[in-house]
């Protein structure tokens, strides 16, 4: 190889360094800016079962927000937000494993929902209406279950829960199984990459098919992504979703659930919690079941009927302070 070659390459190596160090740069940036969200606005309350995190917003009558998987309060939060308007004191739980709240030696769901109960005790409450999202509902169902005085109603959304025919499963796509690989190494570096530059790999790991996302209105293609982004950090939230990941679900006396109950699935959710919300819903005495034709995991494109549907629920069951009717744009 001649001078100029050697030039050339050297150049080129020099400039591939430059480049690899400024995406690293921005990788870190992003990063801590992510510990910074998922570090702030919440509590630590130190419980009969344990230190467990929270986060508060809003007044009214008590609504404790339970996650899914990959989530934290932040999720909590977001998703409360998503379902109802004001007059609701939201308090939403990072459940065990996530962010500061740490996996006890029994993290099955009924002792997070007994863990649930300790937290609304912490903070004076007697009864709240329960909300659970995905793996979230788990123990939401077990709280209504083991302390159905402490239940004013139940709503289950994109329900993980048991079903004896055709069990909840994560996506078998060869991208999901390397994204799952992804998030049991905590790979936050391989996840904001992912992000980049191959979202649809994320997209289709939350249970959404990612062409749906792509042919909604691009308010909803934010919303999606935005619960992607809020995965982040990966490692802060990895331990959680191991415990999500390996749930032994058994068949409960859901027919001894006596408070006012709202299911709703999609029938493309990529997780296959249709026939757990369809097996919840024919045991739970008197509940109702909204089932979408499409939408995904994350209902995508149901946003205001989903809402509509909560608000409505909430007004029969006498749980809200505002008119049901929803607003117009």
């Amino acid at each position: 190889m001649g001078l100029a070659g050697r030039l050339l390459l050297d150049t080129a190596v020099a400039m591939a360094a430059l480049v690899a160090g400024v995406i690293f740069l921005i990788f870190r940036n992003e990063l801590s800016r992510a510990h910074d969200a998922a570090s702030h606005g919440s509590s630590v309350a130190n419980t009969g079962a344990g230190p467990i995190e929270y986060a508060e917003k809003g007044i009214g009558v008590p609504l404790l927000s339970i996650h899914g998987a990959g989530g934290g309060f932040d999720q909590g939060l977001a998703n409360a937000a998503e379902f109802v308007d004001d007059g609701y004191r939201i308090i939403a739980p990072s459940r065990f494993g996530y962010l500061r709240t740490p996996v006890p030696r029994d993290a099955s769901p009924a002792a997070q929902a007994d863990a649930h109960t300790a937290l609304l005790s912490e903070l004076n409450i007697s009864k709240a209406i329960v909300v659970g999202v995905s793996a979230g509902a788990r123990s939401a169902v077990e709280l209504a279950l083991r302390h159905p005085n402490r239940v004013s109603a139940l709503l289950l959304i994109s329900p993980g829960t048991y079903s004896p025919t055709s069990p909840v499963s994560v996506d078998a796509s060869r991208g999901s199984k390397f994204t799952f690989w992804l998030v049991n190494n905590g790979a936050d570096f391989a996840w904001w990459t992912a992000e980049k530059v191959a979202p649809s790999l994320l997209i289709r790991f939350v249970g959404v098919r990612p062409e749906l996302v792509v042919a909604s209105p691009k308010v909803e293609q934010d919303r999606v992504m935005s619960i992607v982004k809020a995965i982040a950090p990966l490692s802060l939230r990895r331990p959680g979703i191991n415990v999500d990941s390996t749930p032994n679900l058994q068949e409960l006396p859901l027919e001894k659930i006596t408070v006012p109950t709202l299911i709703i699935s999609a029938r493309d959710d990529l997780f296959n919690t249709l026939p757990a919300a369809e097996f919840a819903a024919s045991k739970i005495p008197d509940s109702k079941l909204i089932i979408c034709d499409t939408g995904g995991h994350l209902l995508v494109g149901h946003e205001k009927t989903v809402r509509t549907a909560v608000r409505s629920f909430l007004a029969a069951a006498g749980l809200t302070t505002y008119d049901p009717q929803p607003k117009s744009d």
